[in-house]
């Protein structure tokens, strides 16, 4: 059985960092492509970046790209998601997902991608 665990969320203030951990458990994370997306109260669930299987390219939505940065650890079966220079728009929960094989680059943003996801873990931004 393959479990997704979302660690790290919290409350940050405006322009402050956070760093969120997704630890796989039944399948290792390099044999997955992973990635992150959130929900914002009232909104749809937005892609945010993936990393895929094997070795490792990422990608980022335009509207985190150069503040979000997405890694693994192998070591660790788990992948990060640093968040900096957060504002209010990025309260959210964060979700991370995974599946089992490769995704073409374009539908790295579609949910039904993904096969396994996480609890989620709520981040807000607020002075």
């Amino acid at each position: 059985q393959v479990q997704l665990a979302e660690s790290g969320g919290g409350l940050v203030h405006p322009g402050g960092s956070l760093r969120l951990s997704c630890a796989t458990s039944g399948l290792h994370v390099t044999m997955m492509t992973m990635g992150w997306f959130r929900q914002g109260a009232g909104k749809e669930r937005e892609f945010l970046a993936s990393i895929t299987y094997g070795t490792p390219t990422t990608y980022y939505a335009d509207s985190v790209k150069g503040r979000f940065t997405t890694s693994r650890d192998s070591a660790k079966s788990t992948v990060y998601l640093q968040m900096n220079e957060l504002k209010a728009d990025d309260t959210a929960v964060y979700y991370c997902a995974g599946v089992a094989s490769g995704i073409l680059p374009d539908n790295m943003r579609l949910e039904q991608s993904y096969r396994y996801w996480g609890q989620g873990t709520q981040v807000t931004v607020s002075s």
